[in-house]
Order: C-alpha cells, then sequence, then structure tokens
C-alpha cells in the first residue's frame, strides 16, 4: 500500500469492551498507509469505567472478545502506541477514529474525551465513528453545543437508529457516509470501505490547507 498517510497522526478513541476488530483493523489499515497511530484509552479510574468479565480495577482495558491495550497480536511502538485520553492534545493529532462495541457508552460520559471531539471537528479534522461509536458524536453536539450529528446523515449500525433520529440525525443503512471531516460506519463488514473513506477525508485535509 502507498503511504499515502505519511506525516498523518491518528487517535483511536477505546475504553473498556469495545469492539476488537474495528480497533485492529483500524490500526492495521491506517499504519499500513503511513499514519502514527496512537491508542488512547480512558484512565482506568476514570468514574464509572469498569470491565464486566471480569472487573478489576488495575484490569487493562480490554475488547469485548478479550484483546487488551496493549495488543499482544500486535507489538507496541510497531504500528501503534498507547496514551490515555487525557493526555491528548488536539494539535497533535489530524484525525480521531472511535471503534463501536459498549465502550462508547463509557467515552461518551466522560467530558475530557467529549471536549476532545469537539475541538477535533471543530478544527476541521477528521472525526471518524463506526457501529455503536456515533453515539459518542450525539453527547458531543448535546454536551459542547456541536453539530457533528445534528441536521447531517450519518451511518452506524440499526441499533443506534432511533437514538440518532432523536437528536436530530438522519440515519443511513449504508456501509459508511461522509459529510465534510465527519466519516461514519455501520458495522465491521463495513470496515474496508469506512477506513478507505477516513483515508480520503485524511488526504483531503491536507490539499485543503492554504499553501
Amino acid at each position: 500500500m502507498d503511504k499515502v498517510l505519511a506525516g498523518k497522526r491518528v487517535a483511536i478513541l477505546v475504553a473498556h469492551e469495545y469492539e476488537d476488530i474495528e480497533l485492529l483493523y483500524s490500526v492495521l489499515e491506517l499504519s499500513e498507509a503511513g499514519a502514527k497511530v496512537t491508542v488512547a484509552t480512558l484512565p482506568l479510574n476514570a468514574k464509572g469505567h469498569f470491565h464486566t468479565r471480569p472487573s478489576f480495577p488495575e484490569k487493562p482495558v480490554t475488547g469485548r472478545f478479550g484483546h487488551p491495550v496493549p495488543m499482544v497480536v500486535l507489538a507496541e511502538g510497531v504500528r501503534y502506541q498507547t496514551a490515555s485520553i487525557y493526555d491528548l492534545h488536539v494539535n497533535d493529532f489530524d484525525g480521531l477514529v472511535i471503534p463501536g462495541g459498549y465502550s462508547p457508552d463509557f467515552l461518551r460520559t466522560d467530558r475530557r474525551t467529549l471536549s476532545f471531539i469537539a475541538e477535533m471537528y471543530r478544527q476541521g479534522k477528521v472525526v471518524a465513528a463506526i457501529c455503536h461509536g456515533p453515539i459518542v458524536l450525539i453527547s458531543v453536539d448535546r454536551v459542547m453545543g456541536t453539530d457533528i450529528v445534528r441536521g447531517r446523515k450519518v451511518a452506524a449500525v440499526d441499533a443506534c437508529a432511533d437514538d440518532l433520529s432523536n437528536a436530530g440525525g438522519l440515519w443511513e443503512d449504508v456501509p459508511c457516509f461522509r459529510v465534510d471531516n465527519v466519516v461514519t460506519g455501520r458495522i465491521p463488514d463495513d470496515l474496508p470501505p469506512f477506513i478507505r473513506e477516513v483515508t480520503n477525508a485524511l488526504v483531503e485535509m491536507e490539499e485543503k490547507v492554504p499553501a
């Protein structure tokens, strides 16, 4: 694959019970395209952040199917690095991705996470979410006064259709959808077109920057 994202920096935001394949696929594809990927997690002591199978305070952030962060199957420092969401700075990134699973329920209640996403959006950086991930964008709109979802077409798993409609979004049962700097996707089977659209958005963002 051409390194079309060389020099780009992307944060992938996850909490306990994220959808494993949506994180793993995003890391592999974005890093292979040349992006510097940071897998950013909620601190383990964040309010209300827990794991159900089993739950103990020091358990690393873990996906629905058992992949922890850092990921055993992918060596940290090769295709990705890890960080706390609380240590992220908007100026250090060109885009972000929010995988689905149950992780979005934790992310959407964390004000510092919502603030980071809102500022990325306001600066015209790429904001992407797939499956249940778009529900986080609903909370960003409500708490931070943005219009990421409101009045816009959004792709997501059908379980989120009512939530998105109630938030003023226009749910689309399609693999992925892009409106300006926002990219949304439906389900894991739609990861290939979703990540292609994220890649296109990151490339086009650079082309729009004045010389």
